[in-house]
């Protein structure tokens, strides 16, 4: 091993934990103590603190402040670098930072890895989700462990080919089922990733949670899709409305383009109200005392439509609010 590879090497060991004895690092590295030493006198010269303790409980460990030392990415965590990068891209704020960021990681990746993350990035798109809504609901993002990064990539490479595909799928009730889809988008939302896709045998648009999804296989035949839906659209519906038992529908005293600014898309269906053009039509998923709750925070007014048990909801929140006034 060259020195500057060396180097390297000895950096991604002290990054890699809080302390390293002398010993551990000649054996980690094929070398002598004395070379260890030398190493880390190069490592201070270019910058990098490396902090050394005596004793029978020292060693060397990678201090605070001085320069960012280069990061050393396995393949899996590079392409999860970019998905993250990719997500901040779209949010305001850090958008320049992480584009930029984005792009030189773009630069130094494999080129079999740069073009699953450029696949990636032609076909993701994002919600915007208030996370208390769930966390007060009991909602839909569900637990379990996030979807492995090797599906979510596969899914974006066939959502980029249009390719007819394949997979294993779980429902939410444990169902067990065999998927033959037109993949489209990929719509990240919270902590989740949905497919957008038409199901063949079903011929309908449909939405599934990546993490339920198993056994990618992609069969080599390309579509070209006709009128597909907008993507973030169908999830944010599905989420807000389609998931749940309970709807409720309401008249919101405000015009559509000041609505759909007070109700995130994740939260309520939002469309123009056809009687009045100073009202929009509203409807709300979810534990009708959620939903009366939400409609009581709301500082527009509005009517209830449906169903005649939200009216008794939102006279029962009432009542505690009038309660906890004294």
């Amino acid at each position: 091993m060259d020195t500057p590879a060396r180097l390297l090497r000895l950096l991604a060991l002290l990054s890699s934990r809080a302390s390293w004895r002398a010993d551990e690092l000649v054996e980690r590295l094929g070398v002598t103590e004395r070379t260890i030493r030398r190493d880390i006198h190069r490592l201070r010269d270019l910058g990098y603190p490396v902090d050394a303790v005596t004793g029978p409980y020292g060693g060397y460990s990678l201090g605070a402040g001085g320069r960012l030392p280069p990061l050393l990415l396995d393949d899996e965590e590079a392409v999860a670098v970019a998905i993250a990068l990719h997500a901040v891209a779209q949010r305001d704020g850090l958008a320049e930072a992480a584009l930029r960021a984005l792009t030189k990681l773009a630069q130094v990746l494999p080129v079999p890895l740069r073009e699953r993350v450029a696949a990636f990035g032609s076909v993701a798109v994002g919600v915007g989700w208030p996370r208390d809504r769930f966390a007060d609901a009991g909602g839909v993002a569900g637990t379990g462990e996030p979807e492995g990064i090797g599906v979510l990539m596969s899914l974006a490479v066939v959502c980029q080919r249009s390719e007819r595909t394949r997979f294993d799928y779980r429902s939410g009730e444990g169902v067990e089922s065999a998927r033959h889809v037109e993949p489209f988008r990929l719509v990240s939302l919270g902590q989740r990733w949905y497919l957008v896709a038409r199901d063949v045998d079903r011929a309908a648009w449909r939405t599934f949670r990546v993490d339920r999804v198993t056994r990618v296989r992609p069969t080599g035949a390309r579509v070209v899709h006709r009128d597909p839906p907008d993507a973030a659209a169908l999830v944010a519906e599905g989420v807000a409305v389609r998931a749940y038992e309970h709807v409720g529908v309401v008249r919101l005293h405000l015009p559509f383009d000041e609505a759909v600014q007070v109700v995130p898309p994740t939260v309520g269906l939002v469309r123009a109200d056809p009687d009045d053009a100073g009202s929009s039509i509203v409807e709300m998923g979810g534990d009708l005392d959620w939903v009366a709750r939400y409609l009581a925070g709301l500082r527009a007014s509005f009517v209830v439509l449906e169903p005649p048990a939200l009216r008794d909801e939102l006279r029962l929140v009432a009542e505690r609010l009038l309660e906890r006034c004294g």
